[in-house]
């Protein structure tokens, strides 16, 4: 038989998709560092826009451009949408079939890490990573509501198998889509923070000096985007300056949105100017530098398919404090300090122990630790890897019966 030959899709533009780009360098590292299979892995990209993953493609994996570049794609995206939204047009456009590019190269199994796929009679697992617009309604438009829907739908019901990072997401994709029990499965992620180039002393000083770091300040990795909840986080640093006196430095790297124009406004009006920096999108290795000065990680997301920060936090030796929002309690275990993301005073009773008590926060970074041992990159790969067979039909190993059996630690 010829060896199983697996596409990822991978075409995004680099710094644009946050948490959805590490999850696809993390498996490209870990997929590349596989020896034991006689799998073929695409990476399937563009190619005026794949500097970002090249470096991380390796082994049995390889990059597949795609025949429509990113300019041409989204200049299409963009027609479609403005179309879309003509009075009895609707979201005729929003799914999208294939370019033949993945027909073309043979592929057996395609793998979408992202949430806009396209349609295709190459069998497919699709990971949509979660269903915000159907919990936070007030973030999205009525079009975007059902253009994601649509989208959404299409690909869940159409996918031999859907693939969701936590107990808590894999429960919403069934009761949410009515979605058979059997066709939704868990594969957690893992930390991407060692693959990043690790910084230098020199490196180290330079970023301190360059974003004018303080000596301790809280960290909070995120794009602006509403549901990161920016908003809060600074209402509890004020809160805490101003009934305790005590004031907390905080950096918050990551792409700006639209939204960013309120936040900053926030910053102002708040007081915080001074103390709080949002340097924008930074290297992979300058983020790796940011979590190695860092007090501490905060993470007070409204709503995370994941969370993938709290796994580098605790990967990088960081006490965190999170949300409880949505699978957030499956991923941190007893790991973290937990807060309601809409509680402002809960937030800032929880940050004010975190940044006070010195014995508390390596308690944390030891319950982090532990906690960052039980995930890991290889097992997510070997995972997929166990998964891509079974949808390609393909023999499995005992090794991967015992991992589609196991129960995952999220």
């Amino acid at each position: 038989m010829t060896p199983l030959r697996v596409c990822i899709d991978a075409r995004l533009g680099a710094g644009r998709f946050g948490g959805v780009q590490q999850v696809v360098i993390g498996l490209a590292a870990a997929l590349s560092r596989l020896g034991d299979g006689d799998e073929e892995y695409l990476f399937l990209s563009y190619p005026e826009h794949d500097d970002w993953l090249r470096e991380y493609v390796s082994g049995p994996c390889r990059l597949l451009h795609s025949r429509r570049g990113y300019a041409n794609r989204r200049s299409r995206a963009v027609a479609r949408a403005l179309v879309e939204r003509l009075p009895g047009v609707g979201v005729r456009f929003a799914v999208r079939p294939s370019d033949r590019t993945i027909e073309r190269a043979g592929v057996d199994v395609m793998h979408f890490p992202i949430q806009d796929a396209f349609t295709t009679d190459v069998p497919s697992i699709y990971q949509p990573h979660d269903l915000q617009h159907l919990h936070l309604t007030d973030l999205f438009s009525g079009w975007e509501r059902a253009r994601r829907e649509e989208i959404y739908r299409t690909h869940c019901e159409r996918a031999a198998l859907v693939v969701a990072m936590t107990a808590w997401g894999r429960g919403d994709f069934i009761e949410s889509y009515r979605l058979p029990p059997e066709k939704v499965t868990i594969v957690p992620g893992g930390s991407v923070l060692r693959e990043y180039p690790a910084p230098t002393g020199a490196d180290l000083d330079e970023l301190r000096s360059r974003l004018s770091l303080p000596e301790s300040f809280f960290l909070y990795p995120a794009q602006t985007w509403p549901h990161k909840n920016h908003e809060r986080l600074l209402q509890a640093i004020a809160r805490i300056r101003d009934e305790s006196g005590v004031t907390i430095p905080l950096i918050c790297p990551g792409r700006q949105t639209r939204h960013y124009r309120r936040i900053g406004e926030l910053v102002d009006e708040l007081g915080l100017a001074e103390t709080t920096s949002f340097p924008g999108f930074v290297s992979s290795r300058e983020l790796r530098g940011l979590y190695e000065l860092a007090t501490a990680l905060i993470f007070p997301s409204r709503f995370e398919g994941w969370g993938l920060p709290v796994c580098e936090a605790f990967d990088a030796g960081l006490p965190v404090a999170s949300s409880t929002a949505t699978g957030l309690p499956d991923v941190v275990g007893d790991a973290a300090l937990l807060f309601e993301p809409d509680d402002v005073a809960a937030m800032a009773r929880q940050l004010h122990r975190l940044w006070t008590d010195a014995e508390l926060r390596s308690d944390l970074r030891e319950r982090g630790e532990r906690r960052a041992g039980e995930f890991s990159l290889d097992h997510t790969a070997r995972l997929f890897r166990a998964h891509y067979r079974q949808v390609g039909r393909r023999v499995l190993t005992e090794e991967d019966r015992i991992l589609l059996a196991s129960p995952p630690p999220a």
